[in-house]
C-alpha cells in the first residue's frame, strides 16, 4: 500500500513526457532509480558538466551593447548551475568576475567601485544596484537634456 502511494505521488510529480519512459518500472523504488540514473548522471559526467561550466565562467564577459541587468542574469545563471554541481561560489568571486569583465565603457565605474568599496564586504545585489545607476547616468547623459531633445526634434521637423 504504500509502495502504491508513493508511486501516486511520483506520477503526479513527473512531466508526461517523461512519465511514458517509466511506466514499466513495477516499484516505487524501481521509478525512483531510473530517474536518479537518467537525471542525476555519474561522478565522471558530473565532473565533465562542472568543467565545462567553469570554463564557461571563465571565458564570460559582458557583451558590447549589453545591459548591466542581462549580464547578471547570464553570470549567475551560470554561477549557480556551478553551485548546483557542487562548486563552492564565493560572493567575492563572482563579484571579482563581473568587474573585470565588464566592457571598456564601465571601465571608470569598474575603478570607482574598486577604490571605493570593501570587495570583500559587499553583495552583488550591491553591485548589480551601484552598476544600473552608473548606467542609468550614462544612458541620461548620451540622450542628452531635455532641452536638447526637445531640439533634436525641432531640427529633425
Amino acid at each position: 500500500m504504500k509502495d502504491l502511494k508513493v508511486k501516486n505521488y511520483l506520477f503526479q510529480a513527473i512531466d508526461r513526457t517523461i512519465m511514458e519512459t517509466i511506466l514499466d518500472k513495477e516499484t516505487a523504488k524501481g521509478i525512483w532509480d531510473s530517474m536518479k540514473q537518467k537525471y542525476q548522471g555519474s561522478t565522471k559526467v558530473k565532473r565533465a558538466q562542472l568543467q565545462a561550466l567553469r570554463r564557461e565562467f571563465e571565458i564570460l564577459g559582458m557583451k558590447e551593447g549589453e545591459k548591466v541587468n542581462e549580464y547578471f542574469s547570464r553570470t549567475l545563471t551560470i554561477a549557480n548551475k556551478m553551485k548546483a554541481h557542487g562548486e563552492r561560489m564565493e560572493q567575492l568571486v563572482i563579484i571579482e568576475k563581473i568587474l573585470r569583465s565588464m566592457t571598456s565603457k564601465y571601465d571608470y565605474v569598474v575603478c570607482s567601485i574598486e577604490e571605493s568599496n570593501n570587495l570583500t564586504t559587499m553583495t552583488i545585489d550591491e553591485l548589480q544596484r551601484s552598476l544600473l545607476v552608473h548606467e542609468q547616468r550614462m544612458i541620461g547623459h548620451s540622450s542628452g537634456s531635455g532641452e536638447e531633445q526637445v531640439l533634436k526634434v525641432a531640427l529633425e521637423d
